[in-house]
C-alpha cells in the first residue's frame, strides 16, 4: 500500500471487488436453484435444502480457518515477511486438505445415513443422499478454492479473487444446465449436476489461478518455496485456530438463533413464514455490505498491525465506520424508499407483501448498527483478538435477542419477533464499541507472527 494514497481510496479499492464477489456468490446460488427447480422440479430443491445444515457447518469451519489465516497473512505482509506468509498458507492448505479429504471419505460412504439422521422426508431421501454424497466427495476442491481466494485477500489483493470467482461461476453456470439435460454429449447427472459443475469449475479455475499467480510473481504463487511449507506447523496452526474458531463459533451461534426466531415466526402461520423469507433475503444484501466492510477493516487492519502502525489502524476503523454509514445506510435508505418494489421480487401475494413491508420497516435499519459493531470486532480481530468479541456477540444473542423475541412476541405479536433485531444489533454495537474504546484500545498491539 502506498502511504501517499488517501486511506479511503485504499479502502474502497479493496472493498468494491469484495462486495462484487459476495454478490456473485449470491447470484450463483440463486441461478443454480432456478436451474434445479425449472429443469428437474420442486423435489430437487427440497432435496438440496435438506443438506443445508451440513453445508452451513462445513462453510462455517472453512470461513473460520480462512479468517484466521488471512489475519496472520495480513500481519506478515505488513511486516514484509514473505517467508512467514508461505508458512501460514502452507499450514492452512495442509489442514484444510486433511480435513476435507476425511469429510470426503466419511461422507462418501455414510451420506445416506447422514440424511436419515437429519430426518429427511422419505420421498426425497434418495435424491438428497445422492446430492450429499457428491457434495462431500468434492469438498476438497471447494475447500482449497475458498481458502486460496480468501488468503490472497490477506496481501491486499481483492481483485484476483473476484476474477477467479467470476471465471468459476461462469463455467459453473454454463455446465450446470448442460449436465442436467445431458446435452452436447455430456451425461445427464440430474440433481448432482450443480455439484459436478462446481467441482469442474473449481478445478479449472485453480489451474488458471496457479498459472496467473506464478506469472505475476504473486506473494501466494504456488512455487517450490510454498510447496516446501505445505505441512502442519503446530505453532502457526494454533494461532490460526485462535482467531478462526471463535469466528466460526460466532457464525454457528447466529445461525442457531435464527432457527429459534424462525420457530417463533412459524407459530404465526404460513404468511408470517413467507414474509420472514422475503425480509431475510432483503436484509441479507444490507448485511453482506456490512460484512464486506468488516472484512476490509480486518485485512487492512492486520497489515497495519504487522507494520506496527497504530495510527493507521485507528484511521481504518474511522473509515470503516464512515463507509458503514454511507454504504449500508445508503442501501437501507434506498430500500425504505421503495419497499414494495423490492419485496415484490420475492412475494406475489398482496396480503403477505403488506405484512412483509410492515415488518421490514421495523427491522431493516438495524443493519447499520450491526455493520458498525462488526467494524469494531473486525479491527480487534486484525490484532488477533477474536475470543472476547465473539463472547460479547453470543452474550447479546443469548441474553438479549432471544429473550426479547420471546417476551415481545407474546406481548405484541409477530412484530415483537422482528423488534428483537434492532434491539440485539444496537446492543452488539454498544458492547463491541465499549470494549474497543474502554479496554482494547488502551492496550499495546503486537503482531502474532
Amino acid at each position: 500500500m502506498s502511504a501517499a494514497k488517501p486511506l479511503w481510496k485504499t479502502f474502497l479499492r479493496f472493498l468494491v471487488p469484495l462486495m462484487l464477489s459476495n454478490a456473485l456468490q449470491s447470484l450463483f446460488g440463486t441461478v443454480s436453484n432456478v436451474y434445479l427447480g425449472q429443469m428437474i422440479g420442486i423435489d430437487a430443491l427440497a432435496a438440496v435444502s435438506a443438506f443445508f445444515p451440513v453445508m452451513f457447518f462445513l462453510f462455517a469451519f472453512v470461513m473460520g480457518l480462512s479468517t484466521g489465516a488471512t489475519v496472520l497473512i495480513g500481519q506478515a505482509f505488513g511486516a514484509g515477511e514473505h517467508g512467514t506468509i508461505r508458512s501460514v498458507v502452507g499450514t492452512t492448505l495442509a489442514v484444510g486438505m486433511l480435513l476435507s479429504i476425511s469429510i470426503a471419505l466419511v461422507g462418501g460412504v455414510f451420506s445416506r445415513q447422514l440424511m436419515i439422521a437429519l430426518a429427511t422426508p422419505t420421498d426425497i431421501l434418495d435424491q438428497a443422499s445422492a446430492y450429499a454424497r457428491i457434495m462431500m466427495l468434492t469438498v476438497p476442491l471447494g475447500f482449497v478454492f475458498l481458502l486460496m481466494t480468501a488468503m490472497i485477500r490477506g496481501v491486499g489483493d481483492s481483485l484476483t479473487p473476484l476474477l477467479a470467482l467470476a471465471l468459476s461461476i461462469a463455467i459453473g453456470l454454463i455446465l450446470t444446465p448442460m449436465l442436467i439435460s445431458g446435452s452436447f454429449g455430456l451425461p445427464a447427472l440430474g440433481i448432482t449436476s450443480p455439484t459436478w459443475a462446481a467441482a469442474i469449475s473449481n478445478s479449472l479455475t485453480l489451474i488458471v489461478l496457479a498459472v496467473y499467480l506464478r506469472r505475476t510473481k504473486h506473494a501466494l504463487a504456488p512455487d517450490a518455496a510454498l510447496l516446501r511449507h505445505l505441512r502442519l506447523d503446530r505453532a502457526v496452526l494454533g494461532k490460526i485456530l485462535g482467531i478462526g474458531l471463535p469466528s466460526a463459533i460466532g457464525m454457528v451461534a447466529m445461525a442457531i438463533a435464527e432457527l429459534v426466531l424462525l420457530g417463533l415466526v412459524n407459530g404465526f402461520g404460513s404468511k408470517a413464514t413467507a414474509a420472514y423469507g422475503a425480509i431475510n433475503q432483503v436484509m441479507g444484501y444490507t448485511q453482506f455490505t456490512a460484512m464486506s466492510i468488516s472484512i476490509t477493516v480486518s485485512i487492512l487492519g492486520a497489515q497495519a498491525v504487522g507494520g506496527g502502525d497504530r495510527t493507521r489502524l485507528d484511521g481504518i476503523v474511522r473509515t470503516g465506520l464512515a463507509f458503514s454509514l454511507l454504504l449500508t445506510g445508503g442501501l437501507v435508505a434506498l430500500i425504505y424508499l421503495a419497499p414494495r418494489a423490492v419485496l415484490g421480487l420475492f412475494i406475489t401475494d398482496g396480503a403477505v407483501l403488506d405484512l412483509a413491508k410492515e415488518l421490514l420497516f421495523i427491522a431493516l435499519w438495524s443493519s447499520v448498527p450491526f455493520g458498525m459493531a462488526t467494524v469494531f470486532s473486525g479491527a480487534m480481530r486484525a490484532a488477533g483478538v477474536a475470543l472476547t468479541p465473539m463472547l460479547l456477540a453470543i452474550f447479546a444473542i443469548v441474553a438479549i435477542e432471544l429473550p426479547s423475541a420471546v417476551v415481545l412476541s407474546r406481548a405484541i405479536g409477530l412484530e415483537g419477533v422482528w423488534a428483537a433485531y434492532p434491539i440485539v444489533f444496537c446492543a452488539m454495537f454498544v458492547l463491541q464499541m465499549g470494549y474497543y474504546l474502554l479496554v482494547w484500545r488502551k492496550r499495546a498491539i503486537r503482531r502474532l507472527i
